[in-house]
């Protein structure tokens, strides 16, 4: 019988209860019967075609497979009976005739389903001929083999590759038993579209596709669940792990990408074992110099010499103290890094405000989303986005502005993508025709520089033809008549004139997102990184609010962190401005809390943001720098300046992993663990805080990035002593939650037993608040704030002697500077050299081709590197992405900052490109 409790009914003689939806398969699983299954896969669409798992039911005639079937009310099933059994055996002996001998005695991964399931049901070898003679290997990718000698047209992969990641590369091809996965059309899957993204090798049950290193062959000794430590996503990770080593990667199921992985999290772990890693801390030679150039990995041994660890930190130490005592507290900064953990940005800037004395502290944020951060902080009170990405399958519209997700949120790119297939209205808008494009309705390929006009067009829109929620304006907003005034004379017609999109689409765009039930926002570093980054924040967020599209699951705002714990370290108090939990400085009550909190008196002024540094770096104002995992040599814009201004540094000490280009500036280089080294939490871009456990041990004499802060804080006369395993992470941790309202209730127990738990989470039995606002906003009066702005243009307009515009960005398989990605085998196979991007047009008109180098020049310096042709690049532009030394885009770009942020404008120069005289 069926009740509220479930679908009673029989299996193999017992009665069991099966939940709603719930299939045969799966409470056979719950119930411990061992049912064979090939083409099916827990979490993807079954499919029910490779039969194996059928089952017998009283009544009827044939055979039902238990993947897709669900059970009636007292329905009666054998999985294990005689004719059961007897089919499921042939239709595994079948399948073992189409894979040839060598996939069968020696599978291509350990674990193949295949194998194992010929096993339980007693089969050694199949008394069928085979079918089809054994396709050719296929080596041609650098991550993935294919040995279709093994496949038995079980179709998982196809399902991985069109459904799950919808990246539409695989197909089964050909007819009847010769019927095989095919890429593209029929191309070799090294010179497919393939994005090595290994959906399709982690579903794969026989490996036929597989890692191309022959790892996974071997059964690993363990394996550890954490976290993928490149973008924000977030995605949790189990590393198998042999001979001290990570052997293969593959996707766990965490709440940001249940089971997903991209290239990057897959195939980019190897660089921890890079013959470059730091092993042994490092102390400048006696009377060697520096200067502005960059010093080569190769020539570290002639300018450092190794020291013991009590020597290295006790020469830290020593150059810090001096420094604060001579020239006051000021005269010393610390960039700490969105790429450490929680407990391990919150003790950096700690030491940095308790033991040097200021709040010159900052990371990477500044450099990504500081003006998004301005603006919603200014806006709703909070920093923090309002709805996770997964949110999109709520929504019947969404708005991805200013990203490319595709390449750099790639696992959260993929529910964006689920959600558009299944009816959600996309609108792409960004100048460059992002991969994600082709899945959008609507792709407003916007002229740069003019986002601002075309937002302020489609608030226009809103409140002209009366679509704006008047309600919601009038209960939970503020300052509504100044923007509508604001926005009065801004048509599309007038709109359309300078951002290049037309009049009709701009008003159907804007009555789309006001008339849709659920609508979201996502926009990147295309809207932050500019000198109107700011502005064009506060236009997103006044649209939401104009709309009331936010506060209700898929309806919000959501700006995509860049890096894996960017979320994380802002929230912990990396950022010149706040303490933990974005409390001001310059507040005397917030101050005196963490006075108390931390036992010592602190500074009042609000600190030097990251490029603010570096300018008081030059004229002498800052003498003393601490760099823990940050690149500035690298990441700063104008990075030439930058340089200059690190060796003009009295006292540097890099903490890091690798001999980075920043490091080359160092006095002492103190050698740190890698993501894979060390537990600790870190804090997604959908506000999630996750556990992070050690994998492999560090190399060499390299230490825990929180055991080498404590030791240097001791030195500094700070009595600090965070006790228990893994250097006090969960004492150091709890000290957080204790200064930091939004996650007091998450527990260091919890997060063992729970993995993952998303904040505001303000009592340890709260479940935590995936969706925020729905009531009311974190500001005094509980109300948002609208903030009409005024377009301002970039900083560098083109001109006659510098035409087109220099964008910069990421690339799909490597990440910031390139000191991780560059050295993962994988990702650097991929991905080897630099090379520019360009609209064919502007090729041709240029006399320049792809695969030829060119030097493309600004007003700050000059690079040379290789052409493509891409058509998704708007005409007039170049695209360059940042992560190669030998061609760095930082060279480039402009150090113009954003008035209220303090980011750079990276995403708008005047640049000029000739061919290069190498050619």
């Amino acid at each position: 019988m069926s009740s509220a409790d479930g679908v009673r009914f029989t299996l193999d003689g017992r009665e069991v209860v099966a939940q709603a939806g719930e299939t045969l398969l799966a409470v056979a699983d719950r119930e411990g019967v061992p049912v064979p299954r090939l083409c099916h896969l827990d979490g993807y669409r079954p499919d029910g075609n490779c039969r194996s798992c059928v089952v017998e039911i009283d009544g009827e005639r044939a055979l039902a497979p238990a993947c897709c079937r669900t059970p009636a009310p007292g329905m009666r099933v054998s999985a294990s009976g005689e004719r059961a059994r007897h089919a499921q055996r042939i239709v595994v002996e079948l399948l073992l005739a189409d894979v040839h001998d060598d996939a069968v005695t020696r599978p291509y991964r350990h674990d193949s389903e295949l194998a194992h399931w010929a096993r339980v049901l007693g089969l050694a070898r199949s008394r069928f001929p085979a079918r089809r003679p054994a396709p050719a290997p296929d080596a041609s990718h650098p991550a993935i083999a294919v040995r279709l000698d093994a496949c038995i047209q079980c179709g998982r992969c196809v399902r991985a590759c069109r459904e799950e990641q919808a990246n539409d590369v695989i197909g089964m091809a050909w007819r009847g038993a010769h019927a095989l996965p095919a890429f593209d059309a029929a191309d070799p899957l090294g010179a497919s579209t393939c994005v090595a993204c290994g959906e399709c090798v982690q579903a794969c049950p026989t490996g036929a596709l597989a890692p191309a290193h022959q790892a996974a062959r071997s059964a690993p000794e363990r394996s550890v669940d954490s976290l993928c430590p490149y973008c924000g996503v977030g995605c949790a990770v189990r590393y198998h792990v042999r001979e001290g080593g990570i052997a293969y990667v593959e996707g766990a199921d965490g709440p940001a990408n249940r089971g997903r992985l991209c290239v990057k999290g897959r195939y980019g772990f190897d660089y921890a074992r890079h013959r470059d890693r730091l092993r042994h801390p490092l102390v400048r030679r006696e009377g060697a110099g520096k200067s502005a150039q960059l010093l080569p990995p190769e020539r570290f041994v002639e300018v450092f010499r190794e020291a013991s660890w009590d020597e290295a930190l006790d020469r830290a130490a020593a150059g810090f103290r001096a420094l604060r005592d001579a020239h006051g507290p000021r005269s010393l900064a610390g960039f700490g890094s969105a790429k450490g953990s929680n407990e391990e940005a919150y003790l950096f800037q700690k030491l940095v405000r308790t033991g040097f004395g200021t709040n010159n502290v900052d990371h990477c944020t500044r450099l990504c989303h500081a003006s998004s951060v301005a603006a919603l902080m200014e806006g709703l009170g909070s920093a923090a986005v309002s709805n996770p990405v997964a949110d999109v399958r709520h929504a019947d519209f969404v708005l991805v502005i200013g990203a490319n997700p595709s390449e750099n949120h790639p696992v959260a790119a993929t529910w964006i993508k689920n959600a558009a297939r299944r009816g959600t209205y996309l609108v792409v808008a960004d100048p460059r025709r992002s991969p994600l494009a082709r899945h959008a309705q609507r792709w407003l390929g916007f002229r740069p520089d003019t986002d601002v006009v075309l937002l302020q067009a489609m608030l226009h829109t809103l409140f002209a033809e009366g679509l704006a929620d008047e309600r919601f304006l009038r209960e939970r907003a503020s300052a509504a008549d100044a923007l509508r005034a604001s926005v009065a004379a801004a048509t599309p017609e007038a709109a359309a004139l300078v951002c290049g999109i037309d009049a009709a689409t701009i008003r159907d765009v804007a009555r789309r997102y006001a008339r849709a039930r659920a609508a979201m926002i996502l926009w990147g570093m295309g809207v932050s990184q500019h000198t109107h980054g700011t502005d064009n924040a506060r236009c997103l967020i006044a649209l939401a609010l104009a709309a009331g599209q936010i506060g209700r699951p898929g309806a919000g705002l959501h700006p995509l962190r860049g890096q894996n714990n960017v979320q994380g370290a802002s929230d912990a108090g990396l950022i010149p401005m706040v303490f933990p939990d974005y409390r001001r400085v310059g507040d005397d009550g917030v101050r005196a809390f963490f006075e108390r909190y931390w036992g010592t008196a602190l500074d009042a002024q609000p600190g030097l943001t990251v490029v603010e540094i570096t300018h008081a770096i030059a004229e002498g104002a800052i003498r003393g720098l601490y760099v823990m995992g940050e690149n500035p040599a690298m990441s700063d814009p104008d990075v030439a300046h930058a340089r200059a201004a690190l060796a003009k540094l009295e006292h540097v000490v890099v903490q890091d992993i690798f001999p980075t280009e920043t490091a080359g500036f160092a006095d002492v280089i103190l050698p740190a663990s890698s993501f894979y080294e060390k537990w600790g939490t870190f804090t997604n871009t959908d506000r999630t805080v996750q556990l992070a456990r050690a994998v492999v041990d560090p190399p060499g004499d390299a230490r825990a990035d929180l055991a080498i802060v404590q030791a240097l804080a001791r030195r500094l006369g700070l009595d600090w002593r965070y006790d228990g395993p893994h250097h006090g992470v969960a004492a150091v941790f709890d000290e957080m939650r204790r200064a930091m309202p939004s996650i007091a209730g998450i527990t260091w127990a919890r997060l063992l037993r729970d993995g993952a738990v998303t904040y505001p989470c303000a009592a340890e039995d709260d479940p935590g608040e995936p969706v925020v606002f729905r009531d009311r906003f974190p500001t005094p009066d509980g109300r948002a704030r609208l903030v009409p702005v005024r377009r301002t243009q970039a900083d560098e307009l083109p001109d006659a002697d510098y035409p087109l515009v220099l964008i910069t960005g990421r690339q799909l398989e490597h990440w910031h500077t390139g000191s991780m990605t560059r050295r993962a085998s994988v990702l650097d196979a991929l991905e080897p050299a630099a090379s520019a991007s360009m609209h064919p047009g502007d090729l041709a008109r240029l006399g320049l081709a792809p695969g030829r180098r060119a030097r493309i020049a600004t007003r700050r310096g000059a690079i040379e590197l290789a052409l493509r042709a891409d058509e998704g690049i708007a005409p007039g532009s170049v695209f360059v992405p940042f992560a190669y030394v030998e061609a760095a885009a930082n060279l480039l770009t402009n150090a113009a900052l954003d008035p209220v942020g303090k980011i750079p404008e990276f995403k708008y120069c005047a640049a000029r490109v000739t061919p290069a005289a190498t050619g």
